[in-house]
């Protein structure tokens, strides 16, 4: 009714302004935190309102769900009474597809705020309700009207090739996706791991000591599951649910695929202790979000004090990014390119994408590269025979002459990037009388020849 009206009943009526956005946002934080009861979750953003059946709602998919909460009924009861105590009139309802719940949570009627249709009883739920109960926009709904089409029992003994005609397919679409003729697929609100293990509490727990035991046992089973698929977890999300309808999320990362739980139980205690848990922790999820392929590894006896070094590196690597950011620690990674200074990169750790293109005999086949390089190459001043290894050399005013000269090893140019600055490279090893030694090379040009210090040898 207008505001006049209702001030006109009741003069002290109060008034707030309305905030949609404001709504939407907490109606999606609420599909987060039913994720307690199924990890298929979605927010019913309806825009269009049609009689008591507009605003908002939540889909919960409860497909293998139900049977952990004591069934179906007893599931829907825990749903609704449990939102109830956070100070929301709820109606809900559990049927074989989406379209029938929605229909009979809004237009059953009653004072029964949780309502099951069994199995095969699509129809028979249906019948009854009002058109709009199919999610049809009110011209729909007042054309049916129009024609004494009221119920959804009407529209079932309808022929369908008037409707269609002068309604467009929409009007079918509905009923049958709402008998399940039709599917009607609902995005959760969260990609939904494949690997997911759960833990519901009697009573809420709030010491970190027993979040951290119910962590432990978590994380027992999901690795247990990923070694029978053969899989190793890369990034793991850990849901916190809290009586109050809020919940925490706590995400980490590994740089290599993993099952150790000792090593993912330690990457989450530093993020364990940033909870705040006043209220207490009702139920926790442990997802496998990411994981790569990871099959049982047979070390070789004489490489296993080299396997034990790259595993403690890589659990440095996974708790300081954790701690830093991904982004924050790096490793070299090798590039195709024969130019020294473009042969590596900096790369996160985590990051998979940069392997190494040169295999064992390739790299071994390479000249010594120096420890250190100059970027870019230091010129330098350098005497020595045309086409020949140079004997002595001036750089940062300092004269080195030379006693021992290896190379050249000739290295193309990359073409294809500049051709009109493309040079050629010979590069000497070359050691000075004083027992330093460098790494020389000749750029020759068209009309120049150029001499450059590209590194130092430890």
């Amino acid at each position: 009714m207008a505001l006049t009206d209702g001030r006109a009943l009741l003069p002290a009526l109060t008034t707030a302004a309305a905030r949609p956005e404001e709504d939407l946002r907490a109606l999606a934080r609420l599909a987060e935190w039913c994720g307690r009861w199924s990890p298929w979750t979605a927010a019913d953003l309806s825009v269009e309102p049609v009689g008591i059946g507009g605003g908002g709602g939540l889909w919960l998919d409860a497909t293998g769900c139900a049977h952990l909460f004591g069934g179906e009924a007893a599931m829907l009861d825990g749903i609704v009474s449990r939102l109830a105590g956070l100070g929301l009139a709820v109606r809900a309802a559990m049927a074989e597809t989406p379209g029938c719940a929605w229909a009979v949570a809004r237009y059953a009627g009653g004072r029964q705020t949780a309502r099951v249709v069994p199995p095969g009883g699509v129809e028979s739920a249906l019948a009854p309700l009002p058109v709009a109960a199919l999610r049809l926009p009110a011209g729909d709904v007042a054309g049916l009207h129009g024609l004494g089409l009221r119920r959804v029992g009407d529209l079932m003994a309808a022929p369908r090739a008037p409707l269609a005609r002068r309604f467009g397919m929409r009007i079918a679409e509905r009923l049958d996706a709402a008998l399940g003729r039709r599917a009607e697929p609902i995005s959760p609100v969260r990609s939904v791991a494949p690997h997911t293990v759960r833990r519901a509490f009697t009573e809420p727990i709030g010491r970190l000591e027993d979040i951290a035991a119910a962590l432990d046992e978590l994380l027992c089973e999901l690795c247990a599951g990923l070694e029978t698929a053969a899989l190793g977890a890369r990034r793991l999300a850990l849901a916190l649910y809290r009586p109050d309808g809020t919940l925490a999320r706590l995400a980490i990362g590994t740089a290599q695929p993993t099952r150790d739980t000792f090593h993912l139980a330690w990457l989450f205690a530093d993020r364990l202790e940033t909870v705040t848990a006043e209220f207490g922790i009702e139920a926790m999820t442990l997802a496998a979000e990411t994981t790569e392929a990871m099959g049982a590894a047979q070390i070789a006896l004489e490489r296993a004090d080299h396997a034990a070094a790259e595993d403690a590196l890589a659990c440095l690597a996974d708790r300081l990014g954790n701690r830093l950011g991904p982004a924050s620690v790096r490793r070299v990674a090798r590039r195709a390119s024969h130019l020294p200074e473009r042969a590596a990169e900096l790369v996160p750790c985590g990051d998979g994408a940069a392997p190494s293109p040169a295999g064992p005999d390739e790299e071994d086949a390479l000249p010594p590269r120096p420890i250190r390089l100059f970027r870019p190459p230091e010129p330098v001043e350098a005497v020595a025979a045309t086409g020949d290894a140079p004997v002595l050399f001036r750089w940062r005013r300092v004269e080195h002459r030379i006693r021992t000269a290896e190379g050249p090893e000739r290295i193309a140019p990359e073409w294809w990037r500049n051709p009109a600055a493309a040079r050629t490279r010979d590069y000497y090893r070359v050691e000075d009388t004083e027992g330093r030694r460098y790494w020389l090379y000749r750029e020759t040009g068209p009309q120049t020849v150029r001499w450059y210090l590209h590194g130092l040898y430890g």
